[in-house]
C-alpha cells in the first residue's frame, strides 16, 4: 500500500496519515482542535504535536471552545507550566483568544463548519501532486481565509498555518496522487 512520503514509518504518523489527515471534517470541536494544534505546531515538527496530542486534549478540556474561551490568567499559567504541551506564551494566549473568535463565527454562521466549507462550496479541493516537493506551503485560498480570520481578531494564524489546517481537515486533498488515501477521498469526498 503506497502512502504519502511524509508519513514515513513512525506508527503514530502512519496511523494519523491513514485515518485522519485529509479526510473532510465537519465537527466543530475537531475543527477547533486542529486550529489549536496547527498553531502550536508553527516552527516545530507535526510529529512533536502528535506525540503531545493527548496531553493537549486533557489540558484544553477536550477542545471545547466554549470552555477554552473562559480561561483566565490562572488557567493560562497552568498551561504555561504543563510539560505535556508546547509552553509558548504567544501560542497559548492566542488559543484562548481564538476560542472566543471561533464562538463568534459559530454564532454568525451557525457553525464553524459552515463558515469554513463555504470557502470551497462544500467540496474538497483536490491537488494533483506526484511528489511532496510540488505541494505548496500556502495558496490564494489560505491567504484569503487567513486574512479573513485575522480581520475577525484571530491571532497566530497565517497563510501557511491555515494551509496546513485545510490539508489536515480535508478542505484540501493534498495526498500524493500515488497514495491510497488520495483515491479513496476522490471516490468519497464527504467521508
Amino acid at each position: 500500500m503506497e502512502r504519502c512520503k511524509w508519513a514515513g514509518s513512525d506508527p503514530l504518523y502512519v496511523a494519523y496519515h491513514d485515518t485522519e489527515w485529509g479526510i473532510p471534517v465537519h465537527d466543530d470541536r475537531t475543527l477547533f482542535e486542529f486550529l489549536v494544534l496547527e498553531s502550536a505546531q508553527a516552527g516545530l515538527s507535526w510529529i512533536t504535536i502528535l506525540r503531545k496530542r493527548e496531553a493537549y486534549r486533557e489540558a484544553y478540556d477536550r477542545f471545547d471552545p466554549a470552555v477554552v474561551a473562559t480561561y483566565d490568567e490562572e488557567k493560562i499559567e497552568a498551561l504555561l507550566s504543563n510539560p505535556g504541551i508546547v509552553r509558548n506564551k504567544l501560542k497559548i494566549r492566542s488559543s484562548v483568544n481564538n476560542a472566543s473568535r471561533f464562538l463568534e463565527i459559530q454564532r454568525e454562521y451557525g457553525s464553524f463548519d459552515a463558515y469554513l466549507w463555504k470557502w470551497v462550496d462544500g467540496r474538497p479541493l483536490t491537488g494533483k501532486w506526484e511528489t511532496m516537493e510540488e505541494i505548496p506551503a500556502k495558496t490564494e485560498l489560505s491567504d484569503s481565509i487567513g486574512k479573513d480570520l485575522k480581520t475577525r481578531g484571530f491571532k497566530f494564524i497565517g497563510s501557511t498555518i491555515i494551509y496546513a489546517y485545510l490539508q489536515a481537515v480535508g478542505v484540501v486533498n493534498d495526498h500524493q496522487t500515488s497514495c491510497f488515501r488520495y483515491r479513496e477521498i476522490q471516490r468519497n469526498p464527504t467521508v
